[in-house]
This record gives C-alpha cells, structure tokens and sequence, in this order.
C-alpha cells in the first residue's frame, strides 16, 4: 500500500511537471534524491559521491569550539550581490549560520484550522513514515525540544557545496527535516539565493530563499510567488528514467531578529498562495 502511495505521487508529478534535463539546461534543479522510501540521513554519501567528496564525520558537528562548529552556509558573504550584503547583518545572525552546530533551538508551532486536516493526513500517510518533512501538527508534538546535526559534504578540493541539516524530536529520536543547504544562483539571476532541498524517493522538494537585510541588522528569507526559473518552491521527481519538476504554489517567509533582551529568534510563516498555512516560533541560543 506504500509502495502504491509513493509511486501515486510521482505520477501526479510527472502529469503536473515539465520535463527537465539536470545535468544541462536546469542544473540548477539538480539536488540530492533518496534510494529509499524512509529518508533520514541515507542520502549523505551519494550526494557526496556525485562532489567527488566526503561528509564530514559526527565528530566535527560536536566540536566544543564554537569557531569550528560547522553551519548551514560556509559564510554569509557568498550571498553577497546587488540586494545582498552580508556585513550589515547582525553579528549574531551570521554566526548562527556559519557555525550552526554551536547552537540550540527551541520552536514552538501553530497550524491554521482551515489546512490543520491536509497536514494532519499527510502527516499520518507520508511525512512521518518517511521521515521526511514531518511538520509538527500539535504544540505538545514539540514540548521535549527538537535535537539537531549538521554535517558538511565537500567536493574533492575540500571546499564546502552543501551541508545537511538534520533534525530530530526528543526523546523518540524521530526525524522531523532532513534538508540540504547550499547558495545557488538561479538562472539570469544577479545574486545567489539560498537553496534548501529535502531529498524524497526517487525526487525532492526544493525551495529557493531570496535573502534581505533589514533596517535593524536582521535577515529576511522569503520565497515568493513567481514564475517557474525564480525563487520558490519545486518538486522534481525521478520517473521512467526521464526527470520533471513542477512550481507549487507554497511560499514561505522566515524573519531572524534579536529581540530586546539579546535573544536571537525566527519567525517562519509558510504559505499556500496568499493564505497562511502553519507558522512557527524559533529561539536559537548559543551553545
């Protein structure tokens, strides 16, 4: 019965997508896929492969020096570009993101009622059976706290091209997001945007995050509407040995600030269309 659910999915978007070529005219849409149907961190090592590199061990995302922890980006600076430019940002802002293993989150969650039965179904049917994408649905679903690794991958030369982020619910262990962050540069583009895609069987879902700097030093993330080859949200899928993507109408906007007391926090909203979907509340503090 899985095994047709999955299968179900990709049809629909292969039906609803384009073709796409991956390894030429939409390179940009090439991101790491899962050979399983439960994700978890199974696509680390062939996602290194395809660099010609390694992954960075668990050790390194312990290291008690805050100035090697690894982060989701290896600096903030390869944002930078006509609407972009990193030394404006907070201090704290760009330290959690280039060393994001020093740090801790709490994230307090809210659905809206209107789309609370979709995700509760799609919850129960894939994301948590999967281990991927698996919102939490009820504010207590996230009262233990939410654990977290990143582990670098890096091409043959050592450089950093990807970070997994790896996220997990305490005390069960379960896996929440399994995600890859990159800076990448859309086709035409003047500056790079932030890249995230969370690997699926046989595809991925992939969004791309147009950065700002606001007045006061914080950083806005936001995925807008818009047309297929900008910023937002894709699914690509793997089927019949030919590949599709498609533009779905999910939008998302993430808000990192420092509150008056020094505390470093997130506000993420996502979007379908214009109507609010689910928000959630971090707040990040150093380790």
């Amino acid at each position: 019965m899985n095994h047709l659910l999955d299968l179900g999915s990709r049809k629909f978007w292969r039906l609803v997508g384009k073709p796409v070529d991956l390894a030429m005219r939409h390179s940009w849409l090439r991101a790491p896929m899962s050979r399983s149907s439960t994700v978890g961190d199974g696509w680390l090592a062939a996602e290194a492969a395809h660099h010609g590199g390694t992954v960075d061990d668990d050790a390194a995302t312990t290291d008690p020096s805050a100035d090697r922890a690894p982060g989701l980006l290896p600096a903030m600076t390869i944002l930078d570009g006509p609407g972009f430019d990193a030394s404006r940002l907070d201090p704290r802002i760009r330290d959690f993101y280039e060393h994001t293993a020093a740090w801790h989150m709490e994230v307090w969650t809210g659905w809206s009622p209107l789309f609370w039965p979709a995700g509760e179904l799609i919850a129960r049917l894939f994301a948590r059976r999967v281990e991927q994408l698996s919102l939490p649905m009820r504010p207590l679903d996230v009262a233990h706290g939410m654990d977290s690794r990143v582990r670098v991958i890096r091409d043959r030369d050592g450089e950093q091209v990807g970070a997994a982020w790896l996220r997990t619910l305490r005390p069960s262990g379960r896996y929440v997001f399994s995600g890859c962050y990159s800076a990448r540069r859309l086709p035409g583009a003047a500056q790079p945007s932030v890249h995230v895609a969370f690997p699926l069987e046989s595809g991925n879902v992939q969004v791309f995050l147009r950065p700002v700097v606001s007045d006061e030093g914080g950083l806005v993330l936001e995925s807008p509407p818009g047309r297929f080859g900008q910023d937002g949200a894709y699914v690509v899928v793997h089927d019949g040995g030919r590949d599709f993507a498609a533009r779905i109408p999910l939008h998302e906007t993430f808000r990192l600030y420092c509150d008056p007391y020094g505390v470093l926090r997130t506000d993420h909203e996502l979007r379908v269309r214009r109507t609010w979907m689910m928000r959630l509340h971090y707040k990040m503090e150093h380790a």
